[in-house]
């Protein structure tokens, strides 16, 4: 008998911890609509109690979406328990997701705790947490790893004390599919109103099998997968949640489930976040890679030519990836602009639409012609622009193989021109080196610096992607221009603005994030 698989998506947590893949409260945001859009069933949007700035954004996206779950971690005391749902209460749908470790070496050495304890701890907290919020999900961290009978007894005072969702997390990416299956077919025969939680499973790729995890345990009669967008998460990643999404649509006569997922939404989300952890997806990324859907040999072109099935499993279509790309110019007008980007999967503001437009026609004086890859690249460009504390006004640079690089920088702060001049191991270096001289900010290091063609030709457009460390947080700045020396400078200044933005802000209140499910 079919039925419904629910879609728990942890990027905002879980993908956000992994190093290099931070995210600002704009982007978080913009995150949270787009998986709405997707129909996720459940967003989990951080760790309210780990930092102001994860309360407060973990807040706003309560507060705004309205068609999924809101949901924040928490470990297993009163403090946390009281900041999520301080975090989430104001959500259309709010939930609560508590979690203890469970296995032999996390209670020894992460916990420093008793089974005893454990379980005591479950019951009292996941009471606790149930007496605040009717949604309750509660996590046996490392629970592949765990005793199976002790994981029933811990689950049985979980549920017994309000838990309506019970998660079996592989936080190590230990565990195989047969043993999956096994213990989520245990787990169901032997603990006690099972049928009253959702079964959920929260799969790690250390070994590269957290999909292939999921989906077994999905076989075995779980009814929740926990997910990342690409995967992203700690070490390795989680599962993908695009690759669960198409698996299980194109093999539902195997898995005999459904979901809500919007399967068109998820090559924009696949872009959506690559773009803003500044990454690009491999080319052989199943679903999403830019080979996913290419076909070089003869004899799979000509099958594919004769009947897509032959060598398409599903089709581009089916992911949101358009048909036919359109090429839009300078004489191109509103109606085609704004027919092209809704055809893109955007729905925007008449306000968001009137200034696109106007940057789509400043790119259109350069360039002859402008391609739904630079469209999307000039909206998605905009989560980079933010009140900053520092704006380019204007650059001069001069670099020969035969001497040093120098730039003349000026930028705009507080109404004021600052400018200064630096010299440098060619223009970029020297660019950076300028603004250095100019910005008082935290001590900083480069860490990264990538740059790629947004489309075709000679014209196209420059992204540029620095990372930069401050401190133990790194953090990702975005430039994009059909001058790629402007495209650097907006980059480097995109990243500075964001450690400023990380310097005003209030201290976090402790590293706690590290030890979750």
């Amino acid at each position: 008998m079919e039925h419904t698989i629910r879609f728990f998506d942890t990027t905002l947590r879980d993908g956000e911890q992994s190093p290099g893949c931070s995210m600002d409260l704009s982007e978080k945001l913009e995150v949270a609509r787009q998986l709405e859009r997707l129909k996720v069933d459940v967003i989990e949007a951080g760790f309210a109690i780990s930092s102001p700035g994860d309360f407060e954004s973990v807040s706003r996206i309560a507060r705004e979406i309205k068609d999924c779950t809101v949901a924040s971690l928490a470990r297993t005391n009163e403090k946390d328990i009281d900041a999520a749902y301080d975090a989430v209460k104001h959500a259309a749908s709010p939930l609560i997701h508590t979690f203890i470790s469970t296995s032999p070496v996390h209670m020894q050495y992460v916990m420093k705790m008793t089974p005893e304890q454990v379980l005591e701890k479950t019951a009292a907290m996941v009471k606790y947490a149930a007496k605040k919020c009717p949604a309750v999900e509660f996590s046996a961290q490392d629970a592949t790893r765990s005793d199976w009978d002790f994981l029933v007894k811990v689950f049985n005072a979980a549920i017994s004390n309000g838990a309506t969702v019970i998660n079996v997390p592989d936080t190590v990416g230990y565990t195989t599919q047969e043993e999956m299956a096994q213990l989520i077919r245990y787990l169901r025969a032997h603990v006690n109103d099972i049928d009253k939680a959702a079964i959920s499973v929260h799969c790690h790729n250390d070994l590269g099998m957290a999909v292939a995890n999921s989906l077994a345990a999905v076989g075995a009669g779980a009814t929740q997968v926990e997910c990342t967008i690409n995967g992203i998460g700690e070490r390795a990643g989680n599962a993908a949640l695009e690759e669960l999404a198409m698996a299980l649509r194109t093999r539902k006569d195997y898995f005999k489930v459904s979901s809500r997922i919007d399967t068109t939404q998820i090559y924009r989300a696949s872009k959506l976040i690559y773009s803003i952890i500044g990454v690009q997806a491999p080319l052989n990324k199943a679903v999403v890679g830019a080979s996913a859907f290419a076909h070089e040999s003869g004899i799979h072109q000509h099958g594919v030519l004769s009947e897509r099935t032959t060598y398409e499993i599903m089709s581009p279509e089916s992911i949101g990836l358009p048909k036919n790309k359109l090429v839009l110019g300078k004489h191109s007008g509103r109606h085609a602009f704004v027919d092209r980007i809704t055809s893109l999967g955007y729905t925007l503001t008449e306000a968001e639409i009137n200034k696109y437009f106007e940057e789509f026609k400043k790119l259109a004086d350069k360039k002859k012609t402008v391609s739904d890859d630079d469209i999307e690249a000039l909206i998605t460009s905009e989560l980079a622009a933010r009140e900053s504390f520092y704006k380019l006004s204007r650059f001069d640079v001069f670099t020969s193989n035969a001497s040093r690089g120098t730039c003349v920088m000026s930028l705009e702060a507080g109404g004021e021109i600052l400018e200064d001049v630096a010299l440098g191991d060619g223009p970029i270096d020297a660019a950076y080196n300028a603004i250095d001289k100019l910005v008082d900010v935290p001590a900083h290091t480069l860490e990264d610096y990538a740059i790629r063609s947004v489309s075709d030709g000679k014209d196209a457009l420059g992204e540029v992607i620095v990372k930069l460390r401050t401190g133990n947080a790194v953090v990702t700045g975005r430039g994009l221009s059909t001058n790629i020396i402007e495209s650097s400078i907006l980059a480097y200044l995109n990243g500075v603005n964001k450690v400023l933005e990380r310097r005003d802000k209030t201290c976090e209140t402790g590293d706690v994030r590290h030890n979750t499910p």
